[in-house]
């Protein structure tokens, strides 16, 4: 059994974080963007790269840039699960404060016990448009900001198989998915309520992925595609400081996975417009437990940095 001395998306994305302060100012006021918008209204990064929370996008979009501007962003989030370790790294950008288009790689590598060293990997290509509300500005009413968006997924198939003694184990379809790649909708509905700092967000998300899209999509339980809940609450102790819970239902559709809603808590800090910290807890609940032999909730803690305009 491999043993590490600290996960290793841990430490890129600390690396990342050095990188980020030394750099932070240096994006104030580039390529014309105004950087407009309120600290914190701009939200975070999603793992999919959506902007948002942290496992479930918001009606926000992503970047400082105003409806008159535009605005931008990469991320790197590291996740150290009980038996896996898990990274995304991305791009977003938004666009009159109106559509937003992201890019993001996600890879969950297994860390130890009987698929030590088997590691997945999917692209992400996101869109999202705001069809109406204003979540900042239009503080007199109570309409949310409501957008749409699509997630399109590309599966980069299954890698070091051979170290785990399964050298012809090469495709999520071999344990069982229908497919490789898929297609995620959903439609985000944020409240931001200045008077009493908090945000609420609820999305409703059609899919049929398997964690996330990496172990494919559909199975041999549930091949179809079903409607899923999302949301997420924050409560802004300052204007750069805020805590919130996330949380977010998914299906099990393969017999080999005892797939289960997934939740975070988290406390994010942006010291300025150019970046910004989201650290806490996440539990993912059962990971291929059928498989590894480890029916334990696969847990950890959670990092994500981003930097941006």
């Amino acid at each position: 059994m491999r043993t590490r001395a600290a996960p290793t998306s841990i430490q890129f994305c600390l690396a990342l974080a050095l990188l980020c302060v030394a750099t932070a100012a240096a994006g104030e006021n580039r390529f014309g963007a105004d950087r407009g918008k309120l600290l914190m209204t701009a939200g975070f990064t999603t793992i999919e790269g959506a902007g948002g929370g942290g496992l479930t996008p918001w009606a926000l979009i992503t970047g400082y840039g105003t409806e008159r501007s535009w605005g931008a962003n990469a991320h790197a989030t590291g996740i150290a699960l009980r038996d896996f370790d898990y990274m995304s790294i991305g791009a977003a950008v938004g666009v009159l404060d109106r559509f937003e288009l992201s890019v993001a790689r996600q890879t969950m590598e297994a860390s130890k016990g009987a698929l030590d060293g088997v590691s997945l990997s999917q692209n992400i290509l996101g869109a999202k448009l705001r069809v109406f509300g204003d979540a900042v500005y239009a503080q007199d009413s109570w309409v949310p900001q409501v957008a749409i968006g699509v997630q399109i997924k590309r599966h980069d198939g299954i890698d070091g198989g051979a170290q785990a003694g399964l050298p012809s184990l090469t495709s999520v379809t071999q344990l069982g998915a229908q497919d490789e790649d898929g297609i995620d909708y959903y439609v985000s509905a944020t409240k931001l309520s200045l008077a009493h700092s908090f945000v609420v967000d609820v999305t409703l998300r059609y899919t049929d992925a398997n964690q996330f899209g990496l172990l494919g999509f559909g199975g041999d339980v549930d091949e179809g595609a079903s409607l899923r809940a999302e949301a997420s609450i924050a409560y802004l102790m300052r204007r750069s400081l805020a805590v919130g819970v996330e949380y977010r239902g998914r299906a099990q559709h393969l017999s080999i996975d005892q797939e289960s809603d997934a939740w975070d808590a988290f406390v994010a800090w942006a010291p300025n417009r150019a970046i910004s910290f989201v650290a806490g807890y996440v539990n993912l609940g059962g990971v291929l437990a059928p498989v590894t032999g480890d029916s334990s909730d696969q847990d950890g803690a959670y990092l994500s940095v981003q930097i941006g305009f």
